[in-house]
């Protein structure tokens, strides 16, 4: 996931510091086994360019940037082929899929900083109210949140058609929150509605790619950065590591709430339980 939030960030990046994220993304093991004067040479920069690069893409210096990168690559499955072919049989589907799954997680648990998910829980657990936003198959995902989120006590929606969020943005109020989810990360009607959310000065959490118009309306920015490209089946490991990131957000808002919210939550479960209702708790 790290060589995907290089490449979605290329646009985003100065000329010279674009050299440097050209020259990792062509040979990332080298830079793994090289140094910062490696690097610069084969990126004809000079060694204070590379830290700017390292910064710029979300970390301290060289040596945060290439253990990370060391750490990606190394958790990636060895010899794994996850391309789908019409002639697979059932055994190339299960070790391919949970092949590229198994990774989408691993590079997510590599890569993505506590820090904004941190930001993200403190405004959730302010909030008076949180609206989830998403189309399409992103539409899937923030019904997927508000079943998981409305259980922690805080009212919730979730809207997937256009015009209903863009008119629930316009009446949102300070102290509310969104949570935008984009594959992409360009919808016109998302960026829309979550321009009438900012201007009403609610927070807007954005759970999408970095260096994409979504994310630059975001108070705060949790990446998914995944590489798109001609496979239909793409957003599948998208929409997983989309699905992870719910989870932890909606388990961390529940244990920051306290126990009075856990003691609800394992009544509504026993209530339901009494109904022959099956319920699907994550705590």
């Amino acid at each position: 996931m790290l060589l995907d939030s290089i490449r979605t960030q290329l646009d985003s990046l100065s000329k010279s510091e674009r050299k440097v994220a050209i020259a990792v993304l062509q040979e990332p093991n080298l830079a793994v086994a090289g140094n910062i004067t490696a690097l610069a040479k084969s990126a004809q920069v000079s060694e204070p360019t590379v830290v700017r690069f390292c910064r710029t893409i979300g970390y301290e210096g060289w040596h945060e940037f290439k253990l990370k990168l060391a750490q990606s690559l190394a958790l990636a499955l060895p010899g794994a082929d996850e391309t789908l072919a019409p002639g697979d049989l059932a055994t190339d589907l299960v070790n391919k899929i949970c092949s590229r799954s198994i990774n989408t997680l691993l590079d997510l648990r590599n890569n993505l900083h506590p820090e904004p998910i941190q930001r993200a829980l403190d405004i959730l657990a302010r909030a008076n109210k949180i609206e989830f936003y998403g189309q399409g198959a992103s539409g899937i995902i923030a019904a997927d949140a508000q079943h998981k989120f409305f259980r922690s006590g805080v009212p919730t929606v979730a809207y997937s058609d256009p015009h209903i969020h863009s008119i629930a943005a316009s009446l949102l109020d300070k102290g509310d929150a969104v949570v935008a989810f984009s594959q992409r990360g360009g919808s016109a009607a998302l960026l829309g509605s979550v321009r009438l959310a900012r201007k009403a000065e609610a927070d807007v959490i954005v759970i999408a790619p970095s260096g994409t118009p979504l994310a630059e309306l975001a108070t705060v920015l949790v990446p998914i950065d995944l590489t798109f490209n001609t496979d239909p089946y793409s957003p599948i490991s998208s929409r997983l590591a989309h699905l992870v990131v719910i989870d932890i957000l909606a388990v961390g808002l529940a244990l920051k709430r306290g126990p009075e919210v856990r003691k609800k939550m394992l009544d509504a479960q026993k209530a339901l339980q009494k109904m022959d209702m099956p319920f699907d708790t994550f705590l």
